[in-house]
């Protein structure tokens, strides 16, 4: 890795963190609107892929619950609490399959689909666990409505403009040499 590479790392997650703060503001923090467009995700996931698993679980970690305690949204317990979970797995799941699958455009959805998937599965492990594994709380039902379809409009947002910008970022080299596009969007 040089020397430019390095330092973006970094930068990148700074970003990103800073991302995960002020995205939520454009949902005009209504709650419903949040929850559907889920807009914290998109730095989650992005720092996972331009910083690796590392930064990217970091930045999941830490953006829900530092936003709540300075904002107070989302709310600390369960919501936040259960987010830097769902979040950090986010992150964590894009770097490493992106780091893991071939160089190609459609990897991206790839990576993207399945680290959504795993970053559910764990937010979801999450809640009910901080709900004291209570099943009343959190049935299968309740999870399904919470991290599928009640998030669907977020799902497909994100689906449609993160694997462009890593794409864009990849072909300007902004990212690892290791990480640069060995063939067109095939």
């Amino acid at each position: 890795m040089n020397q430019k590479q390095s330092i973006l790392k970094p930068i990148y997650a700074a970003i990103c963190l800073a991302l995960a703060f002020v995205l939520p503001f454009l949902t005009g923090q209504i709650p419903q609107i949040g929850q559907a467009l889920s807009p914290m995700h998109i730095p989650a996931l992005l720092c996972g892929f331009l910083c690796g698993p590392v930064w990217g679980a970091i930045v999941g970690a830490v953006a829900p619950v530092l936003r709540s305690a300075i904002f107070g949204m989302p709310p600390m317990f369960p919501v936040a609490v259960a987010m830097a979970f769902e979040l950090a797995a986010y992150g964590a799941a894009a770097g490493i399959l992106y780091k893991l699958l071939p160089r190609k455009y459609h990897y991206i959805y790839v990576s993207l689909i399945a680290a959504m998937l795993i970053g559910r599965v764990v937010g979801g492990i999450a809640k009910f666990a901080i709900l004291g594994f209570d099943t009343q709380k959190m049935t299968l039902a309740i999870f399904f409505a919470d991290y599928f379809a009640g998030t669907l409009p977020g799902i497909i947002v994100h689906i449609i403009i993160i694997p462009p910008i890593v794409w864009a970022l990849r072909r300007a080299r902004l990212l690892e040499a290791e990480s640069e596009p060995t063939s067109n969007a095939a």
